[in-house]
């Protein structure tokens, strides 16, 4: 009996001793929704104070279109109750966009109106008008937590159209390309770092012949109802302390496209990116992005994978070549050359290259020097650092393989 005395005393003592969670405060907020806050970390009143749960949410919280930066301290309250206090520096979300570009014909510009903070609830609402001759348009909305905080969907809706080269017997053709869409995706948040994806896409694809080579076996008008059957997975372990990135990411990307039109059969598209970053002292970031891709092999010119400046290698040119298959990596260094208060100038060396699988073709085409290209170059990127993914970049890549080109590619957010 005194033994079972003495294991039940010590036990109250115990669990009297514990450091428990009396309150959770979040500081510095004017935005954000505080209990949308609340329902997204795993931390929460009455537990016991576990200091690496409250850092893992810390990585939920960095991860936030609206959060630029979040800390945490800890205060006794009474007795053996603490007060979590969360303080958050917000980005400014509401973005305006505009890119202008040109082509061999006319100036091109896209304009449009984001929200990435919609309600204080890490919701994206926003739209888009494209001008490059033809118009297009736009429309998105994304809640990954909608309906709890592992529970969400998006809904995209677009209508493209531009001018696209395709490629068949060692020449080109180019085309009027039009792609009108509508998607729902729902979203399973598992945990902080692993999200799946589900959804369906309906399209219409429109190919119209303008110029160049043809081919009795090319079709010079196509009209084609497709559907689209996407998933996604996504492992997220990357740590932000503002602009600078550490950690691992993975995301895998499958897609099974079904036509309604005897010229393009159905087919399976599938690639994975792994994303490794690394911080170098205090001003230094190093990321690396590699790429692995496939699709069926059809001996199609409108293959899926294209070579193209804005998507895998820098200064290549806009959409040079197209694959049923594709293997890129992407290296850069990231120097911060001048900070001051919101303001950041950095500088990046960066080296990208890639091959690719021919429509028809066998996996020795990755091995194909006609199909490799390396380019190499130096940028330049303009950082707010508390304004959403307001980088802006400028580029300029030096192909180094055989007939290579060169060319200055600008854009918004880091290349990857």
């Amino acid at each position: 009996m005194k033994f079972i005395f003495l294991m039940l005393l010590f036990l109250n003592l115990s669990y009297a001793q514990d450091e428990v969670i009396g309150k959770i405060v979040f500081s510095n907020t004017k935005k954000m929704n505080v209990d949308f806050l609340k329902k997204i970390i795993k931390t929460k009143e009455g537990q016991s104070l576990d200091s690496t749960q409250i850092m893992s949410d810390i990585q939920v919280l960095n991860r936030l279109n609206g959060i630029s930066k979040a800390e945490f301290d800890i205060q006794l309250i009474e007795n053996n109750k603490y007060e979590v206090n969360y303080t958050v520096t917000e980005n400014h979300s509401l973005i305006p966009i505009l890119s202008v570009w040109t082509t061999n014909e006319i100036g091109a510009y896209r304009i449009g109106l984001y929200e990435y903070n919609f309600l204080g609830k890490n919701n994206t609402l926003g739209g888009f008008y494209q001008y490059n001759n033809y118009n297009s348009f736009g429309l998105n909305f994304s809640s990954p937590q909608f309906f709890s905080s592992k529970y969400g969907f998006e809904f995209n809706t677009q209508k493209l159209v531009s001018k696209e080269p395709v490629f068949f017997d060692n020449t080109s053709a180019n085309y009027i390309y039009s792609n009108t869409a509508a998607e729902t995706v729902g979203v399973y948040q598992y945990n902080a770092k692993n999200q799946f994806k589900l959804g369906i896409t309906l399209f219409n694809e429109k190919y119209k012949y303008i110029e160049g080579a043809m081919n009795t076996s090319i079709p010079q008008n196509l009209n084609l109802n497709k559907k689209l059957i996407k998933a996604a997975y996504t492992y997220d372990n990357l740590n932000y302390d503002y602009y600078i990135v550490s950690g691992f990411k993975n995301n895998f990307f499958f897609q099974y496209v079904i036509s309604e039109n005897n010229f393009q059969e159905k087919f399976l598209i599938g690639w994975n990116d792994f994303l490794y970053y690394k911080r170098i002292g205090n001003r230094g970031n190093w990321a690396s992005r590699l790429r692995l891709g496939l699709a069926s092999n059809n001996e199609s010119p409108f293959s899926p994978f294209s070579v193209d400046n804005n998507l895998n290698i820098r200064g290549v040119g806009n959409i040079i070549d197209r694959g049923t298959g594709t293997i890129v990596l992407n290296t850069e260094f990231r120097k911060t050359l001048f900070e001051k208060n919101w303001f950041v100038l950095q500088g990046n060396a960066f080296v990208d290259s890639g091959t690719w699988r021919n429509p028809g073709g066998d996996f020795s085409d990755f091995g194909n020097s006609k199909n490799f290209r390396v380019y190499s170059g130096l940028g330049i990127r303009f950082i707010h650092k508390t304004i959403f993914n307001a980088v802006f970049r400028l580029d300029y890549g030096y192909g180094i393989t055989k007939n290579a080109s060169q060319g200055v590619v600008f854009g918004i957010g880091q290349y990857f």
